[in-house]
């Protein structure tokens, strides 16, 4: 990840940096629930396929795309597996699809207009997670105002972040005792991520500025990003503090960003495919050389070497877009997963914001285990030996939990009312009962 700090332990004790990745997973909901709030994201391949995309349809395997970075998202943080990075790169794919729904909007409807809703279904569940996380922050004795690294009047000013996150949210390093029950880095790993927040909200304020200039010259404009990547890794330009972490984050995924309004467009489309294949695996290896010259502390993991992070991102991607098919139905054995497809698509934010406190938090539940009176030593050796086993099961009935708590917050902020668990099966039903309405009132 980009100007990687110290690094600190997660859940079963896998190494973590504050900057861990994220998903920035802040799409519009799937319309399948009928609702007709959402706005779905086309397809790139061939002008048919694109004239969808602007016409409205939900594309089932970008959706599909979604909920395997958010997935994929969390068993990264749960296990900390540096190869995760490299298989699947989240954050890049997040960010495209991301764009790319922001450059249909931008088609429909004023900049400000767009840009105001993409801000209010953002913070309401963000003011949810804030309110809960400075609570246990002031419960656990954090003072900001005498904060060594977030002290004074600028500390507390900063303390609106958590309201409307232009810049990275202030949270102490350690707080309480080792024996709390929560660890004590605990606000290190559940508030740090939220800086991902201010990048997602960088990107949708500079959407209608980036669009324009992509019409204009969309090759300079689709490498300008990778360009002040290489300006920030070599130490041309220098930009200290979290400015430049914001700044190196919007570089290092902005090309993404650029990737997806270029897909909206239909100008990745026009692209012989051969010549799209052949770039983007060059850009690729090109990234993985560089990493191998400057691997971080956890080795291979990308989210600490910016410019590889960039060109593999950005080189993935372009290949997801130019194969995509477009699905308005889930094909085959994929159908079996649709509602939970439906389900992350509904809830990502929730379930980003919440997972890497969800996460900790089955440390305690788990520990509870070795209370039990039958427990013996063999047993608890053997505690031991899967606790990041049952760490994995525990977290995802917690998420679930989560989403019945809170998730319903996520409605109100897009002007819906609110439902406990939208996976679509509601809609599913009132559409079959239409197409049974028409067939009886068609005539014979």
């Amino acid at each position: 990840m980009t100007n990687p700090m110290p690094a600190y332990p997660i859940g079963g004790g896998a190494e973590r940096s504050e900057r861990s990745e994220g998903s920035a997973p802040f799409a519009q909901p799937v319309g399948r629930d009928g609702d007709g709030n959402s706005e779905g994201a086309g397809n790139s391949e061939g002008d048919r396929d694109h004239a969808r995309s602007r016409s409205g349809g939900r594309d089932r395997y970008l959706d599909l795309l979604r909920s395997l970075a958010l997935v994929r998202v969390v068993v990264y943080h749960l296990f900390g597996w540096a190869w995760l990075t490299v298989l699947f790169p989240s954050m890049g794919v997040m960010f495209a699809l991301a764009g790319s729904l922001m450059a249909r909007s931008l088609d429909r409807r004023p900049p400000w207009s767009v840009i105001r809703d993409r801000v209010r279904r953002l913070l309401p569940p963000l003011w949810v997670f804030s309110a809960a996380a400075l609570f246990l922050l002031f419960a656990g004795g954090w003072n900001p105002g005498e904060d060594p690294d977030h002290g004074g009047t600028w500390g507390l000013l900063s303390l609106a972040n958590y309201v409307f996150p232009v810049g990275a949210p202030p949270f102490p390093w350690h707080i309480g005792g080792e024996g709390g029950l929560l660890e004590a880095t605990w606000p290190v790993q559940a508030v740090g991520p939220l800086w991902y927040i201010r990048a997602y909200l960088w990107f949708v304020i500079a959407s209608p500025l980036l669009l324009w200039a992509f019409r204009r010259a969309p090759r300079a404009t689709l490498l300008a990003p990778l360009a002040l990547t290489v300006l920030l890794t070599t130490e041309i330009i220098r930009i200290p503090g979290e400015t430049g972490n914001a700044v190196t984050d919007f570089a290092v995924y902005g090309g993404c960003w650029i990737l997806g309004i270029a897909h909206q467009e239909g100008a990745l489309a026009r692209v012989p495919r051969y010549l799209a294949v052949s770039l983007s695996t060059t850009l690729m290896a090109f990234g993985l050389w560089w990493a191998s010259g400057h691997l971080g502390p956890d080795g291979w993991d990308l989210n600490d070497i910016p410019l590889a992070q960039a060109t593999w991102s950005l080189g993935f991607v372009v290949i997801l877009l130019v194969y995509s098919p477009s699905w308005s139905e889930l094909p085959g054995r994929l159908a079996k997963w649709d509602k939970l497809i439906t389900l992350s698509n509904n809830r990502a934010v929730t379930i980003y914001l919440w997972h890497n406190l969800l996460i900790m938090a089955t440390v305690p539940l788990i520990d509870q285990a070795y209370d039990f009176p039958f427990m013996d030593e063999g047993m608890m050796s053997a505690l031991d030996a899967t606790y990041l086993l049952w760490m994995t099961v525990l977290v995802w009935p917690l998420i679930a939990l989560m989403i019945l708590a809170v998730g319903w917050v996520e409605d109100l902020a897009a002007g819906r009312g609110p439902r406990l668990w939208p996976d679509g099966r509601r809609a599913g039903r009132r559409s079959r009962l239409g197409t049974a309405r028409t067939k009886r009132n068609a005539p014979s």
